[in-house]
């Protein structure tokens, strides 16, 4: 089981097709978590033989450390690499919001760099290792989109987008001090109940957009500006916190394990992808709530 986001196909910190939080566990002195061998070590190689203190963490009942080598993936190198992505996205949005006016052609525009920054999300997501061009290429096209609809959001609901932004703080805050609280603990059940949601919940909103394309659905349907559409949003609001959640336990086990450095892209490009189906449906939220004013 691999953890996801909106596009279901983020490869994560697995390389067996896995999900290294839930069905990978590193050789004796690693952490107990599955059954299968770490999937970082190289040649059946213990990656904590290398670390004295790894049999004293686990005597004590504490969680063994990462590896002391170089060349592992830190929390520093994800806060790192998600500063830089997140901020690509927050620069492309700036200028996008500055730069185009609210209009048809601007929404095409942004259309188009949602369609393109989904095309290059799909193509590192297939790619065995993190590639940052890529990464850092989606981030920028997904910020124009941002701050294209994000204006146009704001024309209608002014400091909808500030409330937005807010709003997807609060819960990715909120997510994490209920994560490391304990309040939550990621198992394989847990996040196979979740993606069944999920994607039960992805398939009924593009039927739903068909519906509307097609004019069987008035006023958007299941995601229109009324009370309906107020409950799906927080669905998916909701939703996005689940994801949030598999993504910590991602960047949690891949420290552990001892993940590569270059990973931590991977943990940057999950993170970015979450908090913007985040932002986006709070955005919506905001926007009916805040009715026709």
């Amino acid at each position: 089981m691999r953890s996801s986001n909106p596009v279901f196909s983020r490869r994560g910190f697995s390389r067996d097709n896995g999900y290294a939080g839930f069905n990978a566990a590193p050789q004796a002195g690693g952490p107990a978590v599955g059954t299968q061998a770490n999937p970082y070590a190289q040649g059946g190689a213990n990656p904590y033989a290398q670390n004295p203190y790894a049999q004293q963490d686990l005597q004590h009942g504490a969680p063994p450390q990462a590896p002391v080598s170089t060349g592992r993936m830190t929390m520093d190198d994800v806060v790192m690499r998600s500063a830089m992505t997140l901020g690509t996205v927050a620069v492309g949005a700036i200028l996008a919001w500055a730069l185009l006016p609210v209009t048809n052609t601007s929404f095409g525009l942004a259309i188009g760099s949602a369609l393109i920054a989904f095309v290059l999300a799909m193509v590192q997501s297939f790619k065995r290792k993190a590639s940052p061009a890529l990464i850092l290429g989606y981030a920028a096209f997904e910020g124009v989109f941002l701050g294209v609809i994000s204006e146009m959001y704001n024309s209608r609901w002014s400091g909808a987008p500030f409330q937005a932004v807010l709003g997807t703080m609060a819960v990715s805050g909120a997510t994490l001090l209920i994560y490391k609280a304990g309040w939550i603990r990621v198992t394989a059940r847990y996040a196979r109940i979740g993606m069944a949601i999920a994607i039960a919940f992805i398939l009924v909103t593009a039927v739903n957009l068909l519906l509307v394309v097609f004019g069987v659905a008035e006023n958007g349907g299941l995601r229109s500006m009324g009370p309906l559409g107020a409950i799906v949003g927080i669905i998916a609001i909701i939703l996005g916190a689940f994801f949030l959640t598999l993504d910590f336990k991602q960047i949690e086990d891949g420290i552990a394990y001892g993940a590569p450095r270059e990973e931590a892209w991977l943990a940057a490009f999950g993170l970015t992808m979450t908090l913007v189906w985040i932002y986006v449906e709070m955005l919506r939220l905001v926007a009916i709530f805040s009715g026709d004013d």
